[in-house]
């Protein structure tokens, strides 16, 4: 063999070698682009202009988010295919977003079908079986809702009659509360089934109100539980308290739609005290999180807190941070949301948001 034919079959070797890395790694760029770790969940209640503000959104406002979604190549995907992702613990497809009603309001199937409908995006809704029963005006009908089932929606359980299952009444202690609540889960439950046919076993808390011992009480009867408070989903999602994003007014609008949709998961640990939803007004006065992502900068750590303000973050070693509240948290539902931005992708933020629910100092609830 000559030196140009050993040069020559170098050369080809070397080439072929190339090509193989090359290839290899435009796979990987193609899976990593593909596929994420990562989706947002909305929630809606109200499609319409003639309900209340604080839960609706307009059919002119809705169509302009399910514009944007298809405009910017959002994956508008069905609740369950996000849920067995994180189950399984399988990459989401890349900019996963699914759709969430709750209550079952009859301008779902009036306003929000037609226009889902022209976008071919799937839904799920969260519906109350007892208000269907009572045929209450303005609520869908069960006859309505298999229809809708029949075409591939979603339909989940959001309790029997919508009442809070922190809100423990004076006459039970807590097995005894959640024993009944047990029943009354099972029965919605059913009573889906037997008119729609589904049995997903997922449930939104009612106003969003819920304490760790629900969470326990959903996991341990084998139920994905979905709250209220801001943040996306990610494989380390806690599946008893699985956050959404509430886009009715007045976080309705376009630029606030566009902070969401774009956040990344910010995977959080609260123990203790720590993780306790409900307080006496003056009760608590700081909180402290343990953090397992490290993809950002600790100083670029911004939380606020609803009715407070910005707060101050004192960072008690490197995975640890601690919020001592400006002033007392305010009696209602309040939220603490901490944002950081990306070091790895740029333009995104992560995003976490802890819910309280706090109580007169008598021990009275806020009104609903």
């Amino acid at each position: 063999m000559t030196k140009s034919t050993i040069f020559n079959s170098s050369t080809r070797l070397k080439a072929n070698v190339m090509k193989r890395y090359k290839l290899v790694f435009l796979i990987l760029l193609y899976c990593c682009s593909y596929f994420s770790h990562s989706a947002v969940i909305l929630q809606y209640h109200h499609v319409s202009k003639n309900t209340s503000s604080g839960t609706s959104i307009s059919p002119k406002q809705f169509a302009a988010h399910l514009q944007y979604l298809k405009d910017h190549n959002f994956n508008v995907v069905p609740l369950s295919e996000i849920m067995n992702s994180i189950k399984k613990q399988q990459p989401l497809l890349n900019k996963s977003v699914a759709i969430t009603f709750d209550d079952g309001y009859r301008d779902i199937v009036d306003n929000a079908k037609p226009l889902l409908d022209k976008f071919n995006y799937p839904f799920t809704i969260f519906i109350n079986p007892a208000t269907i029963n009572n045929n209450y005006s303005g609520f869908l009908s069960w006859q309505q809702l298999k229809l809708m089932a029949e075409e591939g929606v979603i339909i989940a359980n959001h309790g029997l009659e919508h009442n809070s299952l922190a809100r423990m009444p004076l006459d039970l202690n807590e097995q005894q509360w959640f024993e009944k609540q047990t029943i009354l889960l099972a029965k919605a439950e059913q009573l889906i089934k037997d008119n729609i046919g589904q049995n997903w076993q997922y449930f939104a808390f009612p106003f969003g109100e819920f304490t760790p011992t629900a969470q326990k009480w959903l996991t341990d009867n084998d139920y994905i539980g979905f709250s209220q408070q801001s943040g996306a989903v990610g494989l380390a999602t806690d599946l008893s308290a699985v956050p959404r994003y509430p886009v009715s007014a007045p976080y309705d609008q376009i630029p606030r739609l566009i902070d969401k949709l774009h956040s990344l998961p910010f995977t959080m640990t609260l123990s203790g005290d720590n993780a306790k939803t409900v307080f006496l007004y003056q009760q608590s006065s700081s909180i402290t999180f343990d953090v397992i992502v490290d993809d950002f900068h600790p100083s670029q750590l911004n939380c606020y807190i609803s009715g407070l303000g910005k707060q101050k973050v004192n960072w008690l070693n490197k995975g640890t941070f601690k919020i001592s509240y400006s002033s007392p948290l305010p009696v209602g539902r309040v939220r603490c949301n901490c944002t950081a931005p990306s070091i790895s992708e740029p333009g995104r933020y992560y995003w976490y948001s802890k819910p309280w629910f706090i109580l007169e100092d008598n021990g009275d609830w806020y009104p609903l």
